[in-house]
């Protein structure tokens, strides 16, 4: 039987979800990148693809799991990211594919989890429309990293998250093109790109501006 935090953690991000389905705060209005400001060069073919955003529910406070992916592969090195790939023929759904990534790339099983609902779906400049599954997990849970593809996995607090002071946002110039988007540093881990997008949306739904 789930303890009275995991309870209270579960309706707090449930609540949250049905606050702000169909609003601005779960949609691909986060403010910040490129493609919010640059409509023009959305990439002109997307492949669907989809994440899981892992909170775990520990005793002395919510986390946020996330990975940092291996530094050689040929997309991404090195980034730290969500557990998740693109959508396959063979998958169900979205949430199919993102609980199938985690496995594969986490050894997080998906009874492990509990799927929540949906944060909008995003698209990046590589040419991806994800979509965002959030999921509870409940610890204890074993992990087996694919070493091919995750560096290391490593957990952010949500009380981090939650805190505005945290988000930045950076500049950089790409093919003459001004790109503002958000970083979350977190120790050691530079956390930009779609994930701090997400990590920023999570705060929105549950603490809204």
């Amino acid at each position: 039987m789930a303890d009275a935090g995991t309870c209270a953690l579960h309706e707090r991000l449930a609540l949250a979800l049905r606050t702000a389905e169909g609003g601005a705060a779960a949609a691909d209005h986060d403010g910040f990148g490129w493609l919010e400001q640059k409509p023009d060069i959305r990439p002109a073919k997307l492949t669907s693809a989809a994440v899981l955003m892992p909170i775990v529910a520990r005793p002395e406070g919510a986390t946020v799991l996330l990975t940092r992916r291996a530094p050689d592969l040929a997309n991404h090195a090195g980034q730290v990211s969500f557990p998740g790939g693109k959508i396959d023929p063979d998958d169900a759904s979205a949430e199919d594919a993102a609980l199938r990534e985690t496995e594969e790339e986490i050894g997080l099983a998906r009874d492990r989890i509990e799927v929540l609902g949906q944060l909008g779906d995003r698209v990046t400049g590589s040419g991806y429309r994800v979509t965002p599954v959030l999921g509870l997990v409940r610890p204890p849970f074993p992990l087996a990293p694919a070493s091919a593809e995750v560096e290391t996995v490593f957990e952010v607090p949500l009380s981090f998250v939650l805190d505005r002071g945290n988000h930045r946002t950076e500049t950089r110039y790409q093919k003459g093109l001004e790109r503002v988007f958000y970083v979350l540093p977190y120790g050691e881990f530079y956390i930009w790109g779609l994930t701090a997008r997400l990590l920023v949306a999570l705060c929105n739904i549950l603490d809204p501006p």
